[in-house]
């Protein structure tokens, strides 16, 4: 009975690992994957299992049987192995609610799929305890019982970290993730009955691996989402990834589906977002043309959007992608477009793998920043050396970072560090978006060089339209310098903080609400710019003035030539 109490104990430990990730992936899939929502999981997961430990040591004094243990231990894995399906109507109702931005619904939804796991963590919390009680038949050797368990628990939580992230996620999904590792812990929970207990007990118990196969069974196929236009999503090592379309735009949105990570029209490429903006930097130089754009670099290539942008403009100039998601990519190839002969994808972290291209580039964008996933590597003045080494004498460096209104400490900290690299900083606010574009040149530069470039594109019939647009919005959104605040370095950059108390002020203070009225609704707003969900699926509504101004700057109310 001791070495199956051991293995009893290791798969314990595996399943209650393995069900603290996929409990961040579950829940990371309707509201994101922030650190706020994995500081809420782990701190009620190390809640639910504190209180396992404390049942589960009086529940083994009051009775120290193998039976005991084991029906406790078939009720935990049989409950783990149901939690998604349970979670299931919840999460999409939140989904829902997560579409509308209604506060209250999600407040609910995320409590209740996290009280879900409390019955099942605490029940397997308890069998630590269990175990040692029934180990100890010398209490000269408790110490050394108890530390062989708490290894053996703790080996298998190290196998259940990296099991489910690396192997079942990506290839069976979150739902039969904990199908899977709860139906094995039942299993064993059976078999220990019947060895230790009574097959009589064994077979009481037998109706639950049936329940939780056939529950598996009828749930097969659901969407997790039921979002308008969605045709495809799955999920990977790193996201949740889903496909909508839109009024014949292709969408790509990740996780909690707030953001638009890529877009996709076959008669378009001017969608009014950050991804045409990355194109216009190098004409903050004096006298620049498109010929003098030969090599660019996208760091969060996701599916591709400016790298198709940046080809129409530029032509089959070589452009390295460096993406962290392989899935994604795959989407890109599949529903966006992706398949450029000019760009060359590099999968794995941007930073490591920039540093080791052997390429400068005219033009490298920074696509990887949106609150409140900011890898903090990505935002440092390291960072930034490495970006300047691998820029030519006069290249740029384009970055689209998000904000909320009337905060701008993210912006300011990224141009306050970027400025001990680069001598000239620029930065737009794309109207109608959360978005902004910061803009480093590795010589000095004005925004004169930029209008008079505009004006001398402009005259040039072979430049394509879509920079002429994305460079009228640029020189009409620029904003008049930052305030100097905080160098990020790889030894202290506090991103977290300052995001995660950006987003939680907008939350306190209504911004939710406003976000949904003037961003999600623009036809409530006196918004209605080229990045609202108007213009961005039917750009041929969007106001007078813009298309004015995109395609003739001349008539626009910004007179370049004065």
């Amino acid at each position: 009975m001791k070495k199956y109490l051991l293995f009893t104990v290791f798969v314990s430990g595996m399943t209650t690992l393995a069900s603290e990730l996929a409990a961040g992936r579950l829940i990371g899939n309707v509201f994101g994957t922030s650190n706020l929502v994995w500081a809420s999981i782990i701190g009620l997961i190390l809640i639910y299992l504190t209180l396992g430990y404390f049942l589960g040591g009086k529940w083994a004094d009051a009775n120290p049987t193998a039976g005991a243990m084991y029906r406790i231990l078939a009720w935990g894995a049989f409950t783990i192995g149901l939690v998604p399906y349970i979670a299931g109507p919840v999460l999409r109702s939140a989904a829902t609610a997560f579409e509308a931005l209604s506060v209250g619904i999600m407040a609910g939804s995320f409590i209740a799929v996290l009280i879900l796991f409390s019955v099942p963590i605490t029940l397997l919390g308890a069998i630590s305890p269990f175990a040692i009680r029934l180990s100890v038949d010398d209490t000269s050797k408790a110490g050394q019982i108890s530390g062989q368990i708490y290894a053996i628990s703790t080996l298998g939580s190290f196998i259940g970290t990296f099991l489910p992230t690396l192997v079942t996620i990506p290839t069976i999904g979150t739902k039969l993730t904990f199908f899977a590792f709860g139906f094995f812990l039942l299993i064993v929970a059976l078999i220990g009955l019947a060895r230790f207990a009574s097959q009589r007990e064994m077979i009481q118990l037998i109706w639950m691996p049936i329940v939780l196969v056939i529950v598996a069974v009828l749930s097969a196929g659901q969407s997790l989402k039921n979002s308008a236009g969605q045709v495809y999503e799955t999920e990977s090592a790193y996201n949740y990834i889903q496909v909508q379309e839109q009024s014949g735009f292709t969408l790509l949105k990740l996780n909690d589906g707030q953001g638009i990570h890529s877009i996709y029209h076959p008669d378009t490429l001017n969608y009014g977002g950050p991804w045409e903006q990355f194109l216009v930097g190098p004409y903050f130089y004096a006298n620049r043309k498109t010929a003098d754009v030969k090599r660019m670099a996208i760091v969060g290539l996701a599916a591709g959007t400016a790298a198709r942008q940046a080809t129409a403009v530029y032509g089959d100039i070589p452009i390295d992608g460096f993406e962290l998601d392989e899935k994604i990519v795959e989407v890109g190839k599949k529903y966006f477009g992706l398949n450029l002969p000019n760009l060359t994808v590099h999968i794995g972290d941007g930073r490591l793998n920039l540093d080791r291209s052997e390429y400068k580039y005219d033009i490298i964008a920074v696509d990887a920043y949106r609150p409140p996933y900011i890898p903090p590597h990505m935002t440092t003045q390291e960072f930034f050396e490495v970006i300047a080494s691998h820029l030519t004498d006069d290249g740029v460096l384009t970055i689209n970072v998000g904000s909320v209104p009337g905060d701008r400490r993210l912006i300011d900290g990224l141009a306050t560090t970027m400025g001990t690299i680069f001598p000239s900083i620029h930065i737009m606010d794309i109207p109608g978006t959360l978005n902004t574009m910061i803009f480093a040149t590795k010589q000095p530069t004005v925004r004169e060089n930029f209008s008079a470039n505009l004006i001398a594109l402009n005259a040039d019939p072979k430049t394509n339209p879509l920079l002429i647009a994305a460079m009228s919005s640029t020189y009409v959104n620029l904003k008049d310098g930052y305030t100097t605040t905080t160098v990020f370095t790889d030894d202290l950059a506090p991103i977290e903080w300052i995001v995660n108390d950006m987003v939680v002020s907008f939350v306190l203070q209504g911004g939710l609400e406003f976000y949904s009225n003037h961003y999600l609704h623009p036809e409530r707003s006196h918004i209605r710019r080229n990045r609202t969900l108007r213009s961005r699926m039917h750009p041929e509504r969007s106001r007078a003035h813009l298309r004015q101004s995109r395609m003739h700057p001349e008539r626009s109310r910004m007179n370049f030539a004065a």
